[in-house]
């Protein structure tokens, strides 16, 4: 009987041995590391330095709103052009309606002024045209524009997804992550994807956050109304959070406890 029951232990052990072989793998395949969720992590010992990013204007396109906002030392005669609230104390809403929006020829229509075709120009070349179409009209004329419509959509494995304003001209992608609560522990910031309507064209791009070089990429300052994706890892669904381990490990506890009792009662 005692070979029998040696026999029997080493077949049991070698069952525990196979188990564990298996479950040991998988458990630390969906281990999410401290690697994983870090940015620029590219080894430097000492302080690099990176070019600052390329900053295209934005130049105006059909649907654009715009704040404008004409003061001058004449007072009676600038009140004519519509005078509206600072834009920084405006919310979103209240700064759009009270907004000139670039219609589909690229073009807004202005008291006194009449229409200006603004499509293709910067803020900074709209606001020169006006200067130059109340110059006549006004003493030392001082012309304010400013694009209303600056939002950027984040969605993805982020804490708060959403669509968010922002005021900055210069604006990176790592501030608009941060407006979304930063990226969870189950976002890949190796595959960001960014998507840009240039030219009437949506580029997608992915981009890798982990990489410092990120910091003189194009991608690097925001445009207005970019579209930001942060996507999962594949530990994601393999996640210590989703993947029922507790269930699994005391359902085989359970099965090797009874199919220990049952080799015992065979033994005897």
């Amino acid at each position: 009987m005692k070979p029998s029951h040696s026999n029997s232990c080493c077949s049991y052990n070698k069952r525990i041995l196979f188990i564990l072989c298996i479950i040991f793998p998988l458990f630390i395949s969906s281990c999410i590391t401290q690697r994983d969720l870090q940015y620029m992590r590219d080894k430097v010992k000492t302080q690099d330095t990176y070019n600052e990013a390329s900053f295209p204007e934005y130049t105006l396109r059909p649907n654009d709103a715009l704040y404008i906002k004409i003061n001058s030392l004449d007072d009676p005669a600038s009140n004519v052009f519509m005078q509206t609230e600072n834009i920084y104390t405006l919310d979103p809403y209240s700064a759009f309606m009270t907004s000139y929006t670039v219609d589909k020829e690229g073009k807004i229509q202005l008291p006194v002024i009449g229409n200006i075709h603004v499509m293709g120009k910067t803020t900074t070349q709209v606001a020169d045209m006006i200067k130059d179409a109340v110059v006549n009209i006004l003493s030392h004329p001082i012309i304010t524009v400013k694009l209303v419509n600056q939002y950027v959509s984040v969605l993805g494995e982020v804490s708060s997804p959403g669509h968010f304003v922002y005021s900055q001209e210069k604006f990176t992608i790592y501030e608009a992550i941060a407006l979304a609560g930063d990226i969870n522990i189950y976002g890949n910031r190796k595959e960001v994807i960014l998507v840009r309507n240039e030219n009437g064209k949506n580029i997608r791009t992915s981009i890798d956050l982990t990489r410092a070089d990120i910091l003189s990429s194009p991608y690097y300052f925001i445009q207005p109304n970019d579209f930001i994706y942060v996507s999962p890892l594949r530990k994601r669904f393999w996640g210590m959070q989703q993947f029922p381990f507790a269930v699994i490990m005391s359902t085989i506890s359970t099965a090797l406890v009874v199919y220990t009792f049952i080799q015992t009662q065979a033994g005897e």
